[in-house]
């Protein structure tokens, strides 16, 4: 995660906070993953390959991916080496490429080749913590979680919702404050930081959030 540079005593209040969450809302109502994929199987091969990865990239790689291997049973069985090639494009390939087999490998062998929508047998797959079993739920059930990534942490801390220096903590935090409708919102912080409140040259002129923003940076827009 990059460091930001946030003022320590300017934190969001109970009043910032209700109106950040609204204006959320508001604008992204309709919010969902820029991850494209038709199945509960697509989606987590998706979600896994994104970490450290733009949602574009790896919109490009399974196409092919899902034509080659369909479904959890015949990525079960894949040559590793073909999955790799397949990925090669994406970072961490290699490591992926094995955490891949690996979850299909669990899938079939212990849930019957159904992939668990319970966070904590998520989590015993291969390549699959905590952020992208989040992910996962939000995305296909409508959980009541919140994830976080680097669009996520950074507009958390530019906004004093949180102080927190890793993402776990940040998560912690947003939960505690908003509460409700954590789907939502985590897909709305994620577009609000990949468009808006970009890393760099972030939108601020443009930004519905400017009010509420804690930083002490200076942008030039």
């Amino acid at each position: 995660m990059q460091k930001y540079k946030v003022e320590p005593m300017k934190k969001a209040t109970k009043k910032e906070i209700a109106s950040i969450k609204e204006l959320f809302l508001h604008h992204f109502d309709k919010a969902v993953t820029e991850l494209q994929y038709h199945n509960l199987y697509e989606l987590l091969i998706s979600v896994m390959l994104s970490a450290q990865c733009t949602d574009k990239r790896v919109n490009l790689i399974t196409p092919a991916l899902f034509a080659k291997y369909p479904d959890v049973q015949s990525l079960s069985i894949a040559d590793i080496d073909e999955v790799k090639a397949l990925i090669n494009s994406c970072s961490f390939f290699n490591n992926k490429a094995k955490n891949l087999l690996l979850m299909a490998q669990k899938v079939v062998e212990k849930f019957d080749g159904q992939i668990p929508l319970d966070e904590n047998l998520l989590v015993s797959l291969a390549g699959v913590g905590q952020k992208t079993a989040h992910v996962v739920m939000i995305e296909y059930t409508k959980a009541n979680l919140m994830a976080v990534d680097t669009h996520v942490f950074r507009v958390a801390h530019r906004l004093g919702l949180s102080s927190a220096k890793t993402a776990i903590k940040t998560e912690e935090d947003l939960t505690k404050l908003f509460k409700t409708e954590l789907d939502t919102l985590h897909q709305a912080m994620v577009l609000f930081g990949r468009y808006t409140c970009k890393a760099k040259n972030p939108l601020c002129e443009a930004c519905f959030l400017k009010e509420y923003c804690k930083t002490s940076q200076t942008f030039k827009v």
